[in-house]
């Protein structure tokens, strides 16, 4: 078939990858405009962009997805089907319509499980067992159209959204190759999704990424998973911002003595701070824009052993 491929991030490359090595022909990317990042804020491509620039595809960057110029251009490239992955835009009802396809998207969660912007953080969030990536055609309701097939993958007890992220894009990719596959020989047809079961999976908010100390041990080491790399969990510490990397939960070991929730304690083995319930062993941490280092070689610079010190 005839695609036009839409994604932006550095999660929708395999995908991307996977499409210009398989049998369909990738006549146009579409992606979000270049945009502001680092510390510099320079204004660069996206890694969607970047690699259609060097596959030599035509790139199609609009503003909204609804401009009159994107959508005639859409209509002369003429796509039998316009597959996505991590796009990062709504799209209009007109630009639905124009392939005999559809759009077909690529979710990097079990549907109807975890609707939304964050699928992965969120199963990780929940300490969910099991999530997946499907792929389904879009509609104009969030993550609801019908679905065309499904991949599983478990959830490890270290995994940060980041892991789970890298497995799902490459697993997802070829899931979505084989999506294609089926539509154009006509094998393959989309079920609509069950009425049950519907979670909703909301951008994590960097407000929402600050640690509650009060929360039990598993439930912080699954927010900090989750939130890893972005948004970033974070904590205070006399009114410094620290950003946090994952915990080891410290339940079983000679140092492990209950900790007022956020109290720190420098022992042989590192730096534990209380939960509301065992307490954690830090990882790495990055404290006030300063490079990202161990715990224990912040804590040794911060001159934390023998003092109080409560995170917030």
């Amino acid at each position: 078939m005839r695609v036009v491929f839409a994604g932006t991030p550095a999660a929708a490359l395999p995908a991307l990858d996977a499409l210009l090595k398989s049998r369909h022909t990738v006549a146009a990317v579409v992606t979000r405009p270049d945009a502001r990042a680092g510390r510099g804020l320079k204004l660069g491509q996206g890694p969607v962009a970047e690699r259609a620039a060097e596959a030599g595809i035509e790139l199609l960057a609009p503003v909204k997805p609804s401009e009159p110029d994107f959508l005639a251009r859409l209509r002369e490239i003429a796509p039998d089907c316009c597959p996505v992955t991590a796009y990062g835009a709504l799209l209009p009802q007109a630009a639905l319509d124009i392939p005999a396809h559809g759009w077909v998207n690529l979710h990097f969660s079990v549907l109807p499980a975890w609707r939304g912007a964050a699928p992965v953080q969120h199963a990780i969030l929940h300490g969910d067992d099991i999530t997946g990536a499907t792929t389904f055609r879009i509609v104009r309701e969030l993550d609801a159209g019908p679905v065309y097939g499904v991949v599983t993958e478990a959830i490890r007890p270290a995994d940060t959204a980041g892991d789970l992220l890298d497995r799902l894009a490459v697993a997802g990719a070829d899931l979505l190759v084989a999506t294609l596959d089926g539509i154009e020989s006509g094998a393959l047809e989309a079920r609509e999704q069950p009425p049950d079961g519907v979670s909703l999976a909301p951008k994590i908010t960097p407000a929402e990424a600050q640690v509650d100390w009060r929360k039990p041990a598993v439930a912080t080491g699954r927010q900090i998973r989750a939130c890893t790399p972005e948004p970033g969990a974070w904590t205070e510490l006399d009114g410094v911002r620290i950003k946090l990397w994952p915990v080891t939960p410290a339940a079983g070991r000679a140092d492990s003595a209950p900790l007022a929730p956020g109290e720190l304690r420098v022992a042989a083995t590192g730096v534990l701070a209380g939960t509301g319930t065992t307490p954690v062993l830090l990882g790495d941490v990055q404290a006030g824009g300063k490079r990202r280092m161990p715990a224990a070689d912040w804590a040794r610079g911060l001159r934390l052993d023998g003092r109080s010190a409560v995170l917030g």
